[in-house]
């Protein structure tokens, strides 16, 4: 029996004898099958192929990002908060080896692993009972999980706090159940492509398909910005090691005025 993972996403399925006939996240609007066909791969594969290896940096004090190299699925960097005895996984990759492991143990490990939204579910579990760490899903996302285990924990409502100064909140979007994660100690968002920093690193935006170009109403980016404006924080990163270094939450709101005025035609006449 195999784990097969998409190649083009990233997503582990269940052990079976056979390749999945297809991969329904990539299928949808959102996501794409590449043009030269469904391929899966195994971690297994991977790993002895001797192509694949994780990049853990620390970015700043209590926080590691973790990108696999060369570029597999779609490329997201996962990240790490070590925040004394709790220690949260945000997002995740597909790519899991000894010595990922091992640099992270001497991290402290994890105590809990949150995802932002399906695209990202990647090979979630075999993080998950690799650490014997609960994996936190929004339960509006759950239709969206391919392997099915007692270790996921799909929470409701808008917001859940892990731990005292760690909370995840739901601003929908780009999926229904999309999250972003608060870290108040470092005055942190860490937002997946929920909220997506884009090339001038001063400005943020909000789609409902990145690679397919589909933009969100502007009444629900307003809903977005409004869910985020509480929250304080200085920092935010996103999924493809992109970061808006300072006066984030400005970044943020000023962002979502801007994106609601070229959907309302007030921004330019072209």
């Amino acid at each position: 029996m195999n784990k097969y993972v998409c190649t083009t996403c990233g997503i582990q399925y269940p052990g079976s004898q056979e390749e999945p006939e297809r991969c329904p996240i990539c299928e949808e609007e959102r996501q794409y099958v590449n043009p030269d066909g469904q391929s899966f791969t195994t971690l297994d594969e991977m790993i002895r192929s001797g192509v694949y290896q994780n990049t853990i940096l620390q970015e700043e004090p209590g926080l590691y990002s973790i990108t696999t190299t060369p570029k597999f699925g779609i490329g997201q960097t996962a990240y790490l908060i070590t925040n004394g005895r709790y220690n949260v996984l945000w997002d995740c990759v597909t790519y899991l080896d000894e010595k990922t492991i091992r640099t992270i143990e001497e991290l402290g490990g994890i105590d809990a692993i949150a995802v932002s939204h399906p695209h990202y579910y990647s090979a979630q579990l075999e993080w998950a009972e690799r650490f014997n760490a609960p994996l936190y899903l929004h339960r509006d996302d759950r239709n969206w999980v391919m392997e099915q285990s007692e270790g996921i924990q799909f929470w409701d409502g808008e917001e859940l706090t892990l731990k005292e100064g760690i909370s995840l909140h739901r601003l929908g979007g780009h999926f229904k159940g999309g999250a972003v994660l608060h870290w108040s100690q470092g005055g942190i968002l860490l937002t997946g492509d929920i909220i997506q920093v884009v090339a001038d690193t001063d400005w943020v935006s909000f789609m409902y398909s990145y690679p397919n170009l589909i933009p969100l109403p502007a009444g629900k980016v307003k809903e977005m910005a409004e869910k985020v404006e509480p929250l304080s924080f200085h920092k935010l990163y996103n999924a493809f090691h992109r970061v808006i270094a300072k006066d984030a939450d400005q970044a943020v709101q000023r962002s979502a005025a801007r994106y609601i005025m070229a959907l309302e035609g007030k921004l330019f006449s072209t």
